[in-house]
C-alpha cells in the first residue's frame, strides 16, 4: 500500500482550475471548493509517482517517444476507467492522508483472440482528522498478444 499527505493549497487550486479551462476562482474566499478531479493532482506529492523526473534517471516522461526508463513497461497498459465517490466537499486548507492499494484484477478475451489483463487500484483520501472525503477507482487494461501473433 502507498501512503503520502498531500496539503489542498488555494493556489494549487487556481491552477488546476486554469489548467482545466475553468474561470479564476477566488482564491482569498474562505473554504474556497477544490474541482471535481482535483484529487488527481495528488500524485505530484507521491515521492514514488512514475513520471516525476529524477535527477541522473532515466524518465518516463509523457514525450512521444520513450526515454528509456526500463521499469516502465513497454508503454501498453492504457487507461480503462476512473469513478470518484466523493463522501463530502473538499476545500482549501485541508491536508489530505492518500492511501492507494491495488484491487481486482480480471482477464477477458478480445476480439482477436487475445487477452486484455484488468487491474483495479483504489485510492481514499482522508483529511486531517482521519475523516473519509473521497474515494476513487482507476481501472487500467494491458492488451496481451493472441499466440498466432496479432496484439489485443
Amino acid at each position: 500500500m502507498t501512503r503520502y499527505r498531500f496539503p489542498v493549497e488555494a493556489g494549487h487550486i487556481l491552477l488546476f482550475t486554469r489548467a482545466a479551462g475553468g474561470s479564476d476562482p477566488d482564491i482569498t474566499a474562505p473554504d474556497l471548493p477544490a474541482p471535481p478531479t482535483f484529487v488527481q493532482s495528488s500524485v505530484q506529492f507521491d515521492p514514488d509517482w512514475a513520471f516525476r523526473p529524477r535527477p541522473g534517471q532515466p524518465w518516463l516522461g509523457s514525450g512521444r517517444e520513450p526515454t528509456g526508463d526500463a521499469s516502465a513497461g513497454d508503454g501498453s497498459i492504457l487507461h480503462a476507467e476512473q469513478h470518484f465517490e466523493y463522501h463530502r466537499p473538499l476545500r482549501a486548507g485541508a491536508v489530505l492522508t492518500v492511501s492507494i492499494e491495488d484491487g481486482e484484477t480480471w482477464v477477458k478475451q478480445s476480439r482477436n483472440g487475445g487477452e486484455l489483463h484488468f487491474a483495479e487500484q483504489r485510492t481514499e483520501y482522508r483529511d486531517q482528522d482521519g475523516e473519509l472525503v473521497i474515494t476513487a477507482r482507476a481501472v487500467s487494461v494491458t492488451p496481451v498478444a493472441a499466440k498466432n501473433g496479432a496484439t489485443s
